[in-house]
């Protein structure tokens, strides 16, 4: 089943890589800038989920949601803001909001939270908490990592690093995709740590796994 998700934002740079990184998650992503438009859309019943960003131009986020529920929709909805103080998380919560997140934020993360929001709503199944390719183990709970049986070490960001190649065996991944997924939306596109963080996981995972694919990115493969 494809999970259709809601994204209320305004700020193109964001609401584009929010998409992006949906579509490329297999989920059916639908933009809309505006707080009326979003709410219309929200009430349709047409979406599974719903990221909504509190500074909107015409009706706030908040008041999206307040309209939401009042018209009893139970829409499990992740809101997003600039607003990260106890107060406005609070009031988000207590607005109806399933998830709170502050920018800046890592689309790795996010996603976390929405495949977790899906899942309690049963609208996504079973979501995998094991995930293997090839030799190698990742277990999404307890974090931990092995390689023919034997646990590794990785780092927070070696560990989304894998995750991501072990969730498209076979798929040349850029470095932009892989960039944003890990470290966030404020990334540097020039940036070499990619590559760097490659090199780290060839190391513990093993140096044929991950293949360069020159001018494209990188593949990780079964084999």
């Amino acid at each position: 089943m494809v999970n259709r998700v809601l994204i209320v934002e305004d700020e193109p740079r964001i609401a584009s890589f929010l998409e992006k990184g949906l579509r490329a998650e297999g989920f059916t992503p639908t933009v809309v800038s505006s707080g009326v438009i979003g709410l219309d859309y929200a009430l349709t019943g047409e979406f599974d989920l719903a990221i909504l960003d509190i500074g909107l131009p015409d009706i706030d986020g908040y008041t999206v949601l307040k309209r939401m529920r009042g018209s009893g929709s139970s829409l499990p909805v992740i809101v997003l803001t600039a607003r990260d103080s106890v107060t406005d998380t609070v009031r988000g919560l207590e607005g109806g909001a399933d998830d709170y997140m502050p920018k800046p934020f890592r689309f790795a993360e996010l996603l976390a939270r929405v495949r977790l929001r899906l899942r309690g709503s049963s609208a996504a199944g079973e979501e995998k908490t094991v995930i293997e390719g090839g030799n190698v183990r990742l277990d999404l709970v307890r974090r931990e990592v092995t390689v023919a049986g034997r646990a590794v070490e990785l780092s927070a960001r070696e560990f989304l690093l894998a995750e991501m190649f072990l969730r498209h065996p076979g798929q040349v991944l850029s470095r932009e995709q892989l960039l944003s997924h890990v470290w966030g939306y404020e990334f540097d596109p020039g940036s070499n740590i990619v590559d760097v963080y490659v090199g780290y996981l060839r190391k513990k995972l093993g140096a044929s796994l991950i293949t360069t694919v020159r001018g494209m990115g990188y593949r990780f493969d079964l084999a």
